[in-house]
């Protein structure tokens, strides 16, 4: 079955999926809520818990590289980011949101690997609190529906 024919089901089903996960420990109260959303709904998909690799790098702009490590393996069929950036008083928001952003692009497109993007970008704490469990879920869906559909076009 491909494409438009595959039931929902079956784009969700990660039980044969490899899937990495990069987690940023800046605000790491709100990155281990991601963290552990994803995790539970991962598995939930049926992503084996021994097929999971996740690590953890300081900040948000470390995300790419450490994606970008995992992506040169070449035994996951997906990768996922998470990360909390909260707006601060200077520019520094904005530069970090950008280029980590732009960094999990880049390795989607350059590894032609899916990267689910679940770095948050807030003006402020109460909406990071109120993003973080339903973003770690969303993050493990899309990286579970990506991987399969890529699975169907290659």
């Amino acid at each position: 079955m491909f494409g438009a024919e595959k039931g929902k089901a079956d784009k969700l089903d990660g039980s044969r999926l490899h899937i990495g996960i990069v987690q940023a420990r800046f605000n790491e109260s709100i990155t281990d809520a991601l963290a552990s959303a994803c995790l539970q709904e991962l598995q939930a998909l049926g992503v084996n818990p021994r097929h999971i690799e996740h690590v953890r790098v300081p900040g948000a702009l470390e995300v790419p590289v450490a994606l970008q490590a995992l992506a040169e393996r070449d035994r996951y069929d997906a990768l996922i980011a998470l990360g909390c950036i909260i707006r601060g008083e200077t520019y520094h928001f904005e530069l970090v949101a950008n280029e980590s952003g732009a960094g999990v692009s880049r390795i989607a497109l350059d590894y032609q690997l899916p990267v689910a993007n679940a770095i948050l970008t807030t003006e402020n704490e109460a909406q990071a609190l109120a993003r973080q469990h339903e973003k770690g879920r969303d993050a493990a869906r899309v990286a579970v529906e990506m991987a399969n559909l890529l699975e169907d076009l290659a």
